[in-house]
């Protein structure tokens, strides 16, 4: 029990010296965390988790990541990680398919950001992944394009403008509060769309297309949700 406890210490310490990679700020390449390729491949239950995961960071509270209401379109999706593949597509020099390991095997970056969801609940983790530009820059997308498009899993579809993922530094996230993404939480990845209404949060991505179609319109934005990236708007 005693080494138990000092090999979760000893995690919470190595996360926290991690704090100066893009905390609620603009990432800093020069203090990459590690990345989460050498991490184990399977994601436990989020039910399991509580015992490790990160409560804290920089003395922000954090909430819990099984606390999260399930509010997906076919409920969580278990995806088989060895014939897993990312597209990135549309206006773009080199269409890409990447294994999971080649997406976390891009510098790994940290923020801590709060999805508001339209429901009137908000959840704030320790969010850490890649960057999409890094993605998109990888594929050489069209400087000139306007949104990028993101495909996931259980058919969900919403889009993003390209300048917002770009000079925002989003994160395609793979990690939670220290902890590997849970299926219920959007394994493998989610798209962390900070100041972004909950529906733009896209999860269990498959695809990402980079496009000029300012027309299109995702999932709940074809039902009259507004396309607009300010929450209030929507509440």
């Amino acid at each position: 029990m005693r080494l138990a406890k000092l090999a979760a210490l000893s995690a919470l310490l190595t996360l926290t010296a991690l704090s100066s990679a893009c905390t609620q700020a603009t990432p800093r390449r020069e203090v990459p965390v590690r990345p989460a390729a050498s991490l184990p491949a399977t994601a436990p239950p989020a039910s399991s988790l509580a015992s490790v995961e990160v409560t804290s960071f920089k003395g922000k509270p954090l909430d819990a990541v099984s606390a999260e209401p399930e509010n997906s379109i076919k409920g969580p999706q278990r995806i088989d990680i060895k014939k897993y593949r990312l597209t990135v597509t549309g206006q773009v020099k080199t269409p890409l398919s990447l294994t999971y390991d080649q997406v976390v095997a891009l510098p790994a970056y940290q923020k801590v950001t709060t999805l508001n969801c339209v429901d009137g609940w908000s959840v704030t983790y320790l969010w850490q992944g890649v960057l999409l530009k890094d993605l998109l820059r990888k594929a050489g997308y069209d400087r000139n394009a306007k949104i990028v498009i993101f495909r996931c899993s259980d058919g969900y579809f919403t889009s993003l403008p390209l300048d917002y993922l770009v000079t925002n530094n989003i994160l395609l996230a793979d990690r939670m509060n220290g902890l590997r993404m849970p299926p219920e939480r959007g394994f493998p990845f989610q798209v962390v769309a900070e100041n972004q209404v909950g529906y733009k949060w896209a999860k269990w991505i498959t695809g990402i297309e980079v496009s000029s179609d300012t027309r299109f319109r995702g999932y709940y934005e074809r039902m009259g949700y507004s396309n607009s990236e300010i929450p209030s708007a929507d509440k």
